[in-house]
């Protein structure tokens, strides 16, 4: 599959990818690099976030989180809502049948559509109770 699409999937890449979609709980950066250290013991942080950037330019995951947030990733590509905790920042997948917006060309101005995202944003159980 890398292959037809123009660029070689590393034994790095692909491991990194393949912990990705083992999960579903939407892990940071760091978070990953402590899954693949597991496999490969020697790689380095900063290569989990070359690599994380790279899946995610390619299509391959998805990078959740707006400017100024932790990133968060998933494994799963096609787009998707999520729910996220404002507190903790926890991004969990929204299973229902929310069907995905197209953005009406008159608003699209000329923009090459690259994304789309529907997320969720509340405070979690866990954090509801912290707060009492």
């Amino acid at each position: 599959m890398a292959h037809e699409m123009g660029f070689r999937l590393s034994k790095q890449r692909k491991v990194i990818l393949e912990e990705l979609q083992k999960v579903t709980c939407h892990p940071t950066a760091d978070e990953v690099y402590d899954m693949v250290r597991k496999i490969i013991p020697r790689i380095s942080l900063g290569t989990v976030y070359r690599n994380l950037e790279f899946l995610s330019s390619q299509g391959l995951i998805l990078k959740l989180g707006g400017p100024g947030e932790q990133k968060r990733f998933d494994g799963t590509a096609e787009p998707h809502p999520h729910i996220r905790c404002e507190i903790c920042t926890a991004v969990a997948d929204v299973e229902c049948d929310i069907v995905i917006p197209q953005l009406p060309e008159e608003y699209a101005a000329g923009y090459k559509i690259l994304n789309t995202n529907v997320e969720f944003v509340g405070i979690c159980p866990k954090c509801q109770k912290e707060q009492q």
